[in-house]
């Protein structure tokens, strides 16, 4: 448990900006900063931060909040590991007493498994550095290939010893279960017992974008490749590591790749190891396989632009030509380049400095559509094949979603062939169209299907999950959440002053005062029970001389009520514009009133209606027809009064 005074100094040292920068490129806009969202398909920058009011917020697809609501819902992690993670960030010490080997094996299986692999990270990482054969082997190893102890200490490289179940039993003997040691990926189950997977390799730890342990990589060494194909073993997917969904050193590299604005993308680890030692950090490798969607959108958070660096034989060539289009689709601005005969990112780099490389690069890189020209169509005389490879071109720049830069590819193309630009447009408007039929095609064979079989409601659908505010008329639920939206930002604010009370004393009242007692004294209770949770909270609190409504529930321990208190404090005119007109005097007084009395006046409609829907099934029981006449009539009367205080006219 971590108490409320530690909190308090996590949350005053957060820095919100900060922490969005781990996970998301931001541009400063006007006072604030935005970003592509991370938690949705983000092709606009939408996702605002503001330091300001220390939160931050996706105008696209809602997602936001504060510093701790963000970590929570991209780390996926609970309110005490946010906290942790920040207190980490910013070198604050938590007194809670260190987790047992045995509370340590009754955590989660995905937690588990993470803390299993770094453990494994520093065991591996150990051996290479104190056991005699991991000096003599794995070190050596590193040491052949140029690569500096610092450089192995930035990547935690490591080393397995040859025995077969070196890395099991001191696992186990540390008292972590061998379940977990499979699922992992780290040993393997054996009909004699389970074995480690990367035994005789040097060890590459792969971390994730927030630095924790998901894989492995191990590679044999030199001496015993002869003759062996696969060099490489990594770890399989499981729980907390999916191949397609990573990219090795992006976690050493994002900050390099926001501040120049630009990713290499390499194919293995010895490529990104040898790009960081000579002094190139914004690097990252797929690690021979095509990149999928989710990498792509993972990248897109830090740039738009990247360069695929690879050899410049056959099978770089190949590399190259892998996911391109989906690169494209994705907004990426790709640049290309194969290096000389011989050499690739790692040879390179490990025989010129980062000013040379960079300079290199700049020279010899050239954008995908010149690149993909030159490769397969010039100097082809054969008509068919040149025909197809210059439609594979168009194609691909059909697939860019920017326009501007769709017609700048095409009109390049259209001069570098010596082709007419109206017939490259007409052919690339006809694939265009044909893939928006096929989509629209798909789209309806899923609705036919949703049609013909039984519909799952979403989670969010569920009619358990429903809130009753669902209930209520929109206008209703609007209302109520506008008056919780009050009490957040202004909840502290006295709004009369000199109120005589029953007897005879006079009192100042704060917004969270006088909404609790005018509602109080009709017994008037909100929908939701997170509004009377911090209606009750607030106007308890509110006389405090240092209470701050804002401040107090966006730092609220119960996370539900920090997340509201988030999106409630989030103004979209204050964000976008960095500017919020100075409410004139007595009108947040107004405004709590107005709102107050539209709650009021809510009701007594909702009543209306009901008594209505009643008068329809009374039939001729006339004595509860009487009754309820009775009742409509004074209804509508409230009704009225309501609203001509509200300076509505009302007929019916």
């Amino acid at each position: 448990m971590i108490d409320r005074l530690t909190i308090d100094k996590i949350m005053d040292a957060t820095n919100i900006v900060d922490v969005v920068g781990e996970f998301v490129t931001l541009r400063k806009a006007g006072v604030n900063y935005k970003g592509l969202c991370p938690f949705h398909d983000d092709k606009t920058p939408s996702f605002m931060v503001s330091p300001s009011k220390q939160i931050c917020k996706c105008f696209a697809c809602g997602e936001g909040g504060t510093a701790i609501n963000f970590l929570m819902k991209h780390e996926q992690i609970t309110y005490p590991e946010a906290l942790r993670w920040l207190a980490k960030k910013y070198n604050i010490e938590i007194e809670e007493k260190e987790l047992t080997d045995e509370e340590k094996r009754e955590q989660s299986e995905r937690e588990s498994m993470l803390i299993i692999n770094e453990w494994a990270k520093n065991y591996f990482h150990d051996i290479l550095k104190t056991d005699p054969d991991g000096i003599a082997i794995g070190k050596q190893y590193f040491r052949s290939r140029g690569i500096r102890d610092d450089i192995i200490e930035k990547f935690s490289l490591g080393y397995a010893l040859q025995k077969r179940d070196a890395l099991a039993t001191a696992a186990m003997k540390a008292g972590y279960k061998a379940e977990f040691l499979v699922k992992t990926g780290l040993c393997i189950n054996h009909e004699k017992g389970i074995y480690d997977r990367y035994a005789g390799r040097v060890i590459f730890p792969w971390l994730n974008v927030s630095g924790k342990v998901v894989a492995f990589g191990g590679r044999l060494l030199d001496a015993r490749t002869k003759g062996v194909q696969q060099k490489y073993v990594n770890s399989p997917d499981s729980e907390i590591y999916h191949k397609d969904h990573e990219l090795y050193g992006l976690y050493q590299a994002k900050k390099a790749i926001a501040k120049d604005d630009r990713v290499y993308m390499v194919e293995g680890y010895t490529d990104v190891i040898a790009m960081h030692q000579c002094g190139l950090e914004n690097v990252v490798a797929n690690s021979g396989t095509a990149l999928s969607v989710y990498q792509i959108k993972l990248l897109r958070r830090f740039t738009q632009n990247i360069t695929l660096l690879y050899d410049g034989d056959e099978a770089g060539i190949h590399a190259a030509m892998r996911g391109t289009d989906m690169l494209l689709q994705e907004g990426m601005n790709i640049k290309v380049l194969l290096l000389p005969d011989g050499d690739d990112p790692d040879s390179f780099a490990r025989k010129h400095t980062a000013t040379e490389f960079k300079e290199y690069i700049e020279k010899n890189a050239t954008d995908f559509i010149s690149f993909k020209t030159r490769l397969t169509v010039e100097n082809v005389t054969d008509p068919v094949k040149r025909s197809e490879a210059i439609s594979g071109i168009v194609k691909s720049i059909s697939v860019v979603p920017d326009p501007i830069l769709r017609s700048t590819y095409l009109s390049e193309l259209s001069q570098r062939l010596g082709i007419k630009e109206q017939t490259l447009l007409n052919s690339m408007n006809g694939m265009i169209s044909k893939d928006i039929e096929e989509k629209d095609k798909e789209r309806q064979r899923g609705e036919r299907s949703e049609k013909s079989g039984e519909r799952i409601l979403p989670a969010s659908e569920n009619p358990q999950d429903i809130s009753l505010t669902s209930y209520l008329s929109p206008l209703a639920s609007e209302v109520e959440r506008l008056l919780v939206q009050a009490l957040v930002r202004d909840g502290e604010k006295v709004i009369f002053d000199n109120v005589e009370t029953d007897d005879g004393q006079t009192v100042s009242l704060t917004v969270a005062q006088y909404i609790a007692y005018d509602l109080g004294q009709d017994g008037i209770s909100f929908h939701d029970e997170r509004y009377n949770q911090i209606l009750s909270e607030a106007s308890v609190h509110s006389g405090e001389a240092d209470f701050k409504a804002e401040d107090y529930f966006m730092h609220h321990p119960d996370i539900a009520i920090s997340t509201l208190a988030a999106d409630l404090a989030i103004d979209r005119y204050q964000l976008s514009k960095g500017f919020q007109p100075k409410e004139r005097e007595g009108g947040l007084r107004q405004r709590v009133l107005h709102l107050v009395l539209n709650l009021r006046k809510n009701i007594v409609e909702e009543r209306l209606k009901e008594i209505q829907k009643q008068l329809k099934t009374v039939g001729s029981d006339m004595e509860r027809m009487k009754q309820l006449l009775e009742e409509f009539k004074d209804t509508q009367q409230l009704r009225d009064a309501l609203a001509k205080q509200l300076g509505n006219d009302v007929i019916g």
